[in-house]
């Protein structure tokens, strides 16, 4: 296992400039301790510019239904001005941040995942040594979801989970972070849990003590676990270097 820190971060959160200086100052501080990798999405303002270009916003199973016109409006919003606010936020917090995208250097490979979903991949393939190169230079990566075809070199919108799942899993990471607005699970007496297996986890479903929002949060993160990444946390702002709730196999 290597020492690298994965960190995903929602789009609908990121809009917000001061939640997007607070996150920037906090990747600044931990990138210092250890290398760093920050995935990010931007759902809320692609779902905006869906509207005003008047197309219809669809999802199956969680995933946005993405035609070529959708699939190039994805492109502009999260290659484009969720990707480059973030980087510039970064850099002026202290973090020496690079953006980039699954398409840059083919860094993220993917297969469509179906007809009916369009423009949608699923990852299959990362450039593990462009990512390692880039933190050797003591740079962050700053990754956003549009990658490549496998085999068709079209591009693609990709679930940012799935993106950072797949990252997370080809750089051996020591740990993937899913920040939130939640400091992470709690139990009955609203105190966090430091930690929880899957085991823990269904039984906390079953009682109601997980309810509600949380509930996928911690679905997505018990999928990433199954995907080979050792260790995965839910947290908000105030736990980035430690903190939230980690989620074991």
């Amino acid at each position: 296992m290597s020492n690298i820190q994965l960190y995903k971060i929602s789009g609908s959160d990121l809009d917000d400039p001061a939640f997007s200086a607070r996150f920037a100052q906090g990747i600044a501080t931990v990138a210092k301790l250890a290398p760093t990798v920050v995935v990010h999405g931007g759902g809320k303002e692609l779902t905006d510019l869906l509207g005003l270009l008047d197309i219809e916003s669809k999802f199956v199973d969680g995933l946005r239904v993405t035609p070529a016109p959708a699939r190039d409006a994805a492109m502009m919003v999260f290659a484009g001005l969720a990707n480059k606010r973030l980087v510039a936020a970064m850099l002026a917090a202290g973090a020496d941040a690079i953006g980039l995208s699954g398409v840059d250097g083919g860094l993220v490979r993917v297969t469509r995942i179906s007809e009916e979903l369009g423009y949608v991949g699923q990852p299959v393939r990362v450039r593990a040594d462009l990512i390692h190169t880039l933190l050797a230079q003591t740079l962050v990566p700053v990754i956003n979801p549009i990658c490549l075809g496998d085999t068709d070199s079209e591009i693609y919108n990709v679930n940012a989970d799935h993106v950072a799942g797949a990252l997370a899993t080809a750089l051996d990471a020591s740990m993937l972070t899913f920040v939130t607005n939640v400091p992470g699970v709690m139990n009955a007496s609203k105190q966090v849990l430091p930690t929880l297996t899957q085991a823990q986890v269904q039984s906390l479903i079953a009682d109601g003590t997980i309810s509600g929002g949380m509930i996928p949060k911690v679905r997505t993160a018990l999928a990433v676990l199954h995907s080979g990444v050792s260790r995965v946390r839910i947290c908000d702002l105030a736990g980035l270097g430690s903190g939230g709730t980690v989620f074991l196999p």
